[in-house]
């Protein structure tokens, strides 16, 4: 997986940026994570390549995905904004324009609501990307949820009962989960019988 990535990486940004593609790779492998890893970045990016067509800036997006779980603390609300942070910080490095910096970094942002404006083509690929895990056969659902539980191991089983529960219940009560992706249905689905199960 982390050779595949590593690939991966190198075709979107070119060998001069191997060591902060490496960085990456390590932060997706840190021991606390269960389902935001390497596995986790590798479908979001692989949904992405199904809907680029429908992306304005691709390869921003791809970027965006790389950093989009780059922090990941589960005792912590602010994983979006210090991964964000850190692409305005790294990027630059790597002779992105000021432009395309701080597109990147907006699309991190807008992992924490999954809420593109109208017309935002790319908060959509990319929204939909990461959330493709939702509308996933019910066995593959189900074991996103079940590591989703290991990552917040540290919260009793009651107040996570609860919170995840609002969770699920603020994506039910979306009027489209899905801007672009046809899996819509699954996920509402999915989300039910998780919610039977809480």
């Amino acid at each position: 997986m982390r050779e595949k990535l590593m690939a991966r990486w190198l075709s979107l940004s070119g060998p001069e940026a191997e060591p902060l593609g490496r960085e990456l790779i390590t932060r997706y492998d840190e021991p606390h994570r269960r389902y935001h890893t390497t596995t986790h970045l590798e479908a979001v990016l692989a949904h992405i390549d199904t809907l680029a067509s429908h992306a304005e800036h691709p390869d921003l997006v791809r970027l965006a995905a790389w950093f989009h779980d780059a922090v990941y603390d589960p005792r912590r609300g602010d994983n979006e904004e210090r991964s964000a942070i850190l692409a305005e910080r790294a990027l630059p490095e790597m002779g992105l324009s000021p432009e395309a910096v701080a597109t990147v970094a907006r699309l991190v942002r807008l992992t924490v609501t999954h809420a593109p404006a109208p017309g935002d083509a790319d908060g959509a690929v990319l929204s939909d990307a990461d959330l493709a895990i939702l509308g996933a056969s019910p066995e593959v659902y189900a074991a996103y949820a079940t590591a989703v539980r290991e990552e917040y191991a540290f919260v009793p089983d009651d107040a996570f009962r609860s919170g995840r529960a609002a969770v699920l219940r603020s994506l039910l009560d979306l009027a489209a989960i899905f801007h672009i992706a046809d899996l819509e249905e699954a996920a509402r689905a999915n989300i039910m019988a998780e919610l039977e199960r809480l």
